[in-house]
């Protein structure tokens, strides 16, 4: 679970801090670049993973597609300067784990900060473009005695924060920054905290984070911290995806454009039984349709995953109240999304972090409240322990639907505005912040705030409308 997000100098974030909860929705205006938050908790992720190299080339450039030019991570990275880019991430971190041999890990603390810097190397011949290099990385505890003031949205302290937050850490951090004559050195530190000797990574020379490299459980906490960087992900439904029928080999694990939906459905139903759900496949598929008949215009009778022992597919059927039955690649794309989450909602496999652009696309407005309720209830609930009934999933989504911003609770708001900001070399520049609504839990850690009235586009019918609600309804 990401709790708290620092960036500095990457794209259009020149300095914004930001406290997540479960749920979160950002609004802005198209075009501000409130997706370059999704971009940085992205790369992130990628960075646990891949080479700086592959890293930088996974992530959305100027031109919106990925494979571009280091330089349009940083900010104004075209100009003759010196180019820099600092992430921190605070996260509550799976206790349990496997490398990558399978191997089970036990993390001795589950509450970190990690901060990676990131600078650029110019080409060094005509033809290439550059590449990044790694400054700095840490990764340190948060106590126990600390967590209040890091964890500061509304949650049970005695049934969900005692359960996520787990172990102690008495020595110093698990990945720690050198200076030395040889030049900048990642220290890697046990987890038996300041018995044994540090191994030292130099930083020149290294082509990924120190913490990618972590594959073992010799450093079971880096493990978990990069387990949990792993899983934060970019859901973007695609239609096509979400439409095709599954092969019988095919994994059975929702994609994040939607692929293998029939194939999860299916695995998740048949996995039901004795499980915590304590219900057969007919069970799950009854809630699945329960779910979507949410949607105001569909009339849902039933869901089910048949499979063609000759084709050796599965393939996805609804079936409305006037006995029609539809696969998959008949429904519209707002329904198709919709079903997505609903067996998202079903899988308490399914964890980690979820960032969705404009969910809203594609459904009705009389639907944006089912649709909104089901994504908020995707995230785990902060009153009770995370389990297999209350999977610790975390949801941040972004919008510029007035509806949207209407149905949310202004705690769970965040509002984009650009700002004036001190910039590079003193000079004045505009760059992205987020806002929290004031007088709500995230306020009283942010100097900015908005109000209602900056959020009158929202609230009020648009100039020029030619269809209003008379008076007397309105009211």
């Amino acid at each position: 679970m990401l709790t708290r997000l620092e960036v500095q100098g990457f794209k259009n974030l020149l300095d914004v801090k930001i406290e997540f909860g479960p749920f979160t929705c950002i609004a802005g205006t198209n075009g501000m670049g409130k997706s370059n938050i999704f971009d940085a908790i992205e790369f992130l992720s990628y960075l646990s993973s891949d080479t700086l190299v592959e890293a930088s080339q996974r992530v959305r450039g100027a031109s919106g597609l990925r494979g571009g030019d280091p330089r349009d991570l940083f900010w104004d990275g075209y100009r003759d300067h010196r180019h820099r880019i600092k992430l921190a991430a605070e996260m509550v971190v799976p206790a349990e784990v496997e490398d990558d041999l399978g191997t089970p890990a036990q993390a001795t603390t589950t509450f970190l900060r990690y901060e990676v810097a990131l600078g650029f190397e110019p080409p060094v011949k005509e033809g290439s473009i550059g590449r990044l290099s790694l400054l700095g990385e840490e990764l340190r505890h948060i106590t126990r005695g600390e967590a209040p003031k890091h964890l500061r949205f509304p949650h049970s302290a005695s049934r969900f924060r005692n359960a996520v937050l787990r172990g102690e850490r008495r020595g110093g951090p698990f990945l720690s920054t050198e200076s030395r004559e040889s030049g900048t050195v990642i220290n890697v530190h046990g987890d038996g905290g300041s018995r044994g000797k540090p191994q030292p990574r130099a930083a020149a020379r290294a082509g990924r984070t120190v913490l990618s490299t972590v594959t073992t459980n010799d450093y079971p906490t880096i493990l978990a911290a990069r387990r949990e960087m792993q899983s934060w992900q970019r859901l973007a439904l695609e239609p096509s995806a979400l439409r095709a029928p599954d092969g019988f080999a095919a994994p059975r694990s929702l994609r994040a454009d939607g692929g293998h939906l029939a194939a999860t459905l299916y695995r998740i139903a048949n996995e039901s039984v004795g499980n915590h759900h304590g219900s057969d496949p007919d069970a799950v598929y009854a809630r699945v349709a329960n779910r979507l008949s949410d949607l105001i215009g569909v009339g849902v009778k039933g869901v089910a995953v048949e499979l063609d022992q000759i084709r050796e597919v599965f393939t996805l059927f609804m079936e409305e109240r006037g006995d029609l039955r539809l696969p998959a690649r008949a429904l519209s794309e707002g329904t198709l999304r919709f079903l997505a989450l609903c067996v998202l909602l079903e899988d308490p496999s399914f964890t980690g972090l979820i960032c969705m652009e404009e969910p809203e696309n594609g459904i009705h407005p009389a639907n944006l409240p089912a649709m909104l309720n089901l994504v908020r209830d995707l995230a785990v609930d902060p009153s009770e322990a995370p389990g297999g009934n209350n999977p610790f999933r975390q949801v941040i989504v972004n919008t510029h639907s007035p509806w949207l911003v209407q149905l949310c609770d202004p705690a769970d708001l965040l509002l984009a505005d650009v700002r004036r900001h001190g910039g590079l070399r003193g000079k004045a520049v505009q760059s992205l912040a987020l806002l929290p609504f004031h007088d709500t839990w995230r306020a009283a850690a942010s100097q900015a705030t908005f109000s209602m009235a900056d959020v009158l586009a929202y609230l009020a019918a648009p100039v020029g409308a030619q269809l209003r609600l008379p008076l007397d309804i309105a009211e």
